[in-house]
């Protein structure tokens, strides 16, 4: 009898005990701010176990914060970590870095896709403030950022490559690059998405191209590149501004700086004299010494007025009728 007394007491107490315990747990699990830090003062010493632990389509933006320091790693962001903000300390010293290579991965004709640093298969992804970078120099084809979500943005970033640093996927995915740095060598910005690229420098590391775009046929936008600055190295002496990957690419230029390391020509045909017919290759009031019209392919086009003015965010990333959440308004994202 005692027992049993004893026991029809500690039952409220148990159950405020067991309360507390899965309320402490549910709200470990639904963390919307973490802490990524190599000296181990975060919540985390890995940005992957990080991603690992957010809740899987959640309601509220799940951010998290990454102190300086070089973190070796090959990152996914699956499609489930919908609403995920990754913000760097600062962009130079927050380092995100991995060395896969076309030859190293090994995994036949399309190993290309398998060598990325950090790959976004979400929707609605932001990164702020972070140096993505593939390491393993000129050796062929490495991806450092590879892209796939919709509606995802990419501020004061660096990306850092050589040949096809930024895969920009996926024929519905819309992606927007503002104040980032991204350097590469050959067709280093390549993909069939939308993406405006809007006061950021491009950096060409070799004699090379800089965009081949795969823009499928009837999107009216592919490679947007919006107040711009085209600069290169001194071994840099022959670059052209893009050529198609596959022969409805588009990738227009609008007020950007151009160094004379840009060929006169401009644009090239990838050996598809096919492309010539169905490409749109655009150029709108740029600007410096390799902005010259006056020797560009006769198959590429000066935007008039009128047809530039239609290169605004608005349009590149509403002609589908998407519906961008009022809670982002990712295309307007301001720190």
């Amino acid at each position: 009898m005692v027992r049993n007394s004893i026991s029809i007491r500690l039952r409220p107490l148990i159950f405020v005990v067991t309360l507390i315990f899965a309320v402490f747990q549910v709200s470990a699990q639904d963390k919307l701010s973490m802490t990524v830090s190599k000296d181990g003062s975060g919540d985390f010493s890995s940005i992957q176990k990080a991603i690992d632990a957010c809740k899987a389509f959640p309601d509220t933006r799940i951010t998290i914060f990454v102190k300086n320091g070089i973190y070796k790693e090959k990152i996914v962001v699956p499609s489930c970590n919908t609403k995920l903000s990754i913000i760097g300390e600062s962009s130079d010293k927050t380092v995100l870095t991995f060395d896969d290579y076309f030859d190293k991965i090994n995994r036949g004709r399309n190993s290309t896709f398998y060598t990325y640093t950090l790959l976004v298969q979400a929707n609605d992804f932001i990164l702020e403030n972070i140096t993505v970078e593939n390491s393993a120099g000129p050796v062929g084809q490495a991806v450092a950022l590879h892209v796939e979500g919709d509606r995802c943005l990419f501020h004061n970033c660096r990306i850092l490559g050589n040949q096809d640093t930024l895969y920009a996927a996926g024929k519905l995915s819309h992606q927007y690059f503002e104040n980032c740095m991204i350097e590469g060598t050959t067709d280093f910005i390549f993909g069939e998405a939308t993406v405006l690229f809007e006061k950021c420098t491009i950096h060409c590391k070799s004699n090379s191209y800089i965009a081949a775009a795969s823009t499928p046929q009837g999107n009216p936008f592919g490679f947007v590149f919006l107040n711009c600055k085209l600069t290169a190295s001194e071994s840099a002496k022959k670059v052209y501004l893009g050529r198609p990957w596959r022969i409805y690419a588009r990738v227009a230029f609008l007020n950007c700086e151009m160094g004379s390391f840009v060929v006169p020509e401009g644009w090239h045909n990838w050996s598809k004299p096919e492309s010539e017919k169905t490409t749109l290759f655009a150029e709108y009031k740029n600007g410096g010494s390799g902005a010259s019209t006056a020797k560009r392919v006769l198959w590429s086009i000066q935007l008039s007025d009128s047809e530039a003015s239609k290169y605004t965010k608005e349009n590149i990333f509403e002609w589908s009728g998407m519906d961008v959440p009022s809670e982002i308004k990712w295309y307007d994202h301001k720190l």
